[in-house]
């Protein structure tokens, strides 16, 4: 159990930055360019370690196995994250950051119908009041112009889709182990993802330069690779609904990294929404059958 918390820790603390890293990143580099890097340095960077868990595991990778990363990938790559970065483009990384925390609904609902994890009544009921907060924290009625409205389309299509990803990974996990599932999709999404770079003309190196290869580097690596690499062994030792923790602590920790890099500002309506997004949070930690399935499969682990 105490594993599955200090997953949550981390990838929660480098999701948090992501939205404003990708913000300042973003006046350098096109969106389409910018994820297919991110994601093909942070597949790449855990190559080794998914190779260690593939011969610790015995797996052999065949086509049908290939065909099932190659479908991840496209669901969060170039379909997500591509909507994401757009998301990060035309408004405010704070309100990327918790309009894209709404993904558990998804993944949730999802489940629901892909794996044995089910809906219950408590998990709604956190669902809902987390949702609200969510809406607290938008403030729809008071959108600062079109293109916020065209942000939050970005991100909020980013979060449907992520949640139809994290459920759909959830499917094989197990079999295959958190390491090896993120970085082989990682690096296949990637590929997808160059060819549409080369049909549309799109650069695949230009914008990479000194002064934001460091930026990149902790994108890449550290956000993409190491925030993705945690968020599902999270999910490996626990269930999706655990899991999702990461994005019900993240719209607390987000705004907080904004208003001290982006000196973005945070409102009455903001901190009324953090608070119903932590209620959901502790109803959604204190599910028996969440604690259940984790020390489960914990043992099941070991």
């Amino acid at each position: 159990m105490r594993k599955v918390f200090v997953f949550i820790i981390i990838s929660a603390s480098l999701f948090s930055t992501m939205e404003v890293a990708l913000k300042i990143a973003a006046s350098d580099i096109d969106p389409f360019q910018m994820t297919f890097t991110r994601f093909l340095w942070g597949g790449l960077i855990l190559i080794p370690f998914a190779v260690k868990e593939l011969r610790k595991r015995a797996i052999v990778i065949k086509k049908d196995d290939l065909v099932y990363f190659l479908v991840l990938g496209a669901m969060n790559i170039v379909v997500s994250m591509t909507f994401f970065q757009f998301g990060v483009m035309y408004t405010k990384a704070s309100s990327v950051a918790v309009v894209f925390c709404t993904n558990p609904m998804f993944t949730m609902l999802f489940a629901h119908f892909l794996t044995e994890e089910k809906m219950t009544r408590k998990k709604s009921m956190a669902l809902i009041i987390s949702i609200v907060g969510l809406v607290f924290i938008m403030n729809p009625m008071h959108l600062r112009q079109h293109n916020d409205l065209l942000g939050i389309v970005f991100a909020f299509a980013s979060s449907v889709s992520f949640g139809l990803y994290s459920a759909f990974g959830k499917r094989k996990i197990n079999k295959y182990g958190g390491i090896v599932q993120t970085s082989i999709s990682f690096i296949l999404g990637a590929i997808i993802l160059l060819l549409f770079l080369m049909i549309m003309d799109k650069p695949i190196i230009t914008g990479i330069h000194s002064d934001n290869f460091i930026l990149m580097v902790y994108i890449s690596i550290f956000v993409t690779g190491i925030g993705y690499l945690t968020y599902f062994m999270a999910m490996e030792y626990s269930n999706t609904s655990f899991a999702s923790l990461v994005f019900f602590v993240k719209p607390a920790l987000a705004p907080i990294v904004a208003v001290l890099v982006l000196k973005e500002v945070i409102t009455w309506n903001t901190i009324v929404g953090i608070i119903l997004i932590l209620t959901g949070s502790y109803i959604t930690l204190g599910t028996g059958n969440i604690l259940k399935t984790t020390s489960d499969n914990e043992r099941a682990v070991r």
